[in-house]
């Protein structure tokens, strides 16, 4: 238990400094944005399936 949580401390971390960097996470190809007026709708479909795949490596990756 306590490997999985340094892990997710140290992710969370790494997606913190590459936002401070100003990677722009959530405007990748495939992400849905609704303009009408004032009102915005950002729907990040393919940032979530990204981050979903990457974590779901990185567990995999500690069970072995």
């Amino acid at each position: 238990m306590g490997k999985v949580l340094v892990l997710v401390g140290l992710i969370i971390t790494a997606i913190g400094l590459l936002v401070m960097m100003g990677v722009p996470f959530g405007r990748l190809p495939g992400d849905v944005v609704l303009r009408r007026g004032s009102f915005t709708f950002h729907f990040p479909i393919v940032t979530s399936i990204v981050l979903s795949l990457l974590l779901t490596l990185v567990l995999i990756l500690l069970r072995r």
